[in-house]
């Protein structure tokens, strides 16, 4: 017999269109902000209806701010950090699964550490370092009593520095100690046959050639929608950019978005600054709409 489900399927669309209208009701008010002038909008206030200064308004974006800028900023923060992330992932897992690494069960915990500690919550001592690079090479110098030697013999001290703040490299850099797509990785490789590997020896295939003949071909899909995953995190990235960049040419456009809004005093000007997000939105939207099938695929076979 089977069970009536019409009350419940009734239930699940009623929750499906309030879910659907709670996400698309503030997209469809700021495409009808950023329609209108901000003169219209000091009179009547933000309104449900098109205006038809779209246009006018896309155009100051690209006369008046330095959005466009911070766009291809955060395209090549997002984009670098994507590949870095992809690249190093792939590399640690295969050396996790497929060798014999000495406490690679702790190697492992505490790369999930970084999970749990994402960059948001450390992001003081991040700064630390990216403010000098060598740092804790000095820390360890003067620690160690190296330094106390070298002053005696050539009558000062080592101190290095450099920088990496105000640099995209500064923007990128911390964004790649994260250890989720190592995880993914490792849980797709563990999806696999494990006579493979043992298979591939017996073929005169060494450890560089099954990397790149068999593995890399089959994690495709692991290596998409870790891409999407983390070119999103990049292009959404809002507390270390402001941090790690005092001015607008080396700032990223979430952060510039936010710096349309005055501090104090005058009215926002609305209809830029909704003019701007839908701007900033086409990349991470395009990303998503080519690459969406992708992104499905590879978290269901990482979690098999």
């Amino acid at each position: 017999m089977v069970e009536n489900a019409r009350s419940i399927n009734i239930v699940a669309t009623v929750i499906l269109i309030v879910g659907i209208a709670y996400i698309v009701g503030p997209l469809f008010l700021t495409l009808t902000t950023a329609s209108h002038s901000y003169e219209f909008m000091l009179q009547n206030g933000l309104v449900w209806s098109f205006g038809g200064d779209l246009i006018n308004n896309m155009k100051r974006i690209f006369t008046e701010t330095t959005i466009p800028l911070q766009i291809l900023n955060s395209l090549t923060v997002a984009v670098g950090t994507a590949i870095g992330l992809c690249i190093l992932s792939f590399l640690s897992a295969y050396a996790i699964v497929y060798f014999r690494v000495r406490w690679a069960a702790i190697v492992f915990t505490l790369i999930l550490a970084t999970v749990i500690l994402p960059l948001d919550m450390r992001f003081v001592t991040t700064y630390q370092v990216a403010s000098n690079v060598f740092s804790p090479l000095n820390a360890i110098l003067d620690a160690t009593g190296f330094n106390e030697l070298i002053a005696t013999l050539f009558g000062a001290p080592v101190h290095l520095e450099w920088s990496i703040l105000d640099t995209r490299l500064g923007l990128i850099a911390p964004l790649l100690a994260h250890g989720m797509g190592i995880f993914l990785f490792r849980q797709f490789f563990l999806t696999l046959p494990k006579e493979l590997f043992k298979a591939a020896r017996m073929d005169g295939a060494g450890p560089i050639r099954f990397l790149f003949d068999i593995l890399l071909p089959l994690s495709r899909t692991s290596f998409a929608s870790l891409f999407v995953l983390t070119f999103l995190s990049g292009w959404t990235q809002y507390l270390w950019p402001l941090v790690a960049s005092s001015t607008a040419e080396s700032q990223t456009a979430v952060v510039g978005l936010a710096r349309l809004v005055p501090d104090e005093g005058a009215v926002p000007d609305y209809p830029l600054i909704m003019a701007g997000a839908i701007l900033v939105s086409i990349v991470p939207l395009t990303m998503i709409a080519l690459l969406q099938r992708y992104l499905v695929q590879g978290v269901v076979l990482s979690e098999k």
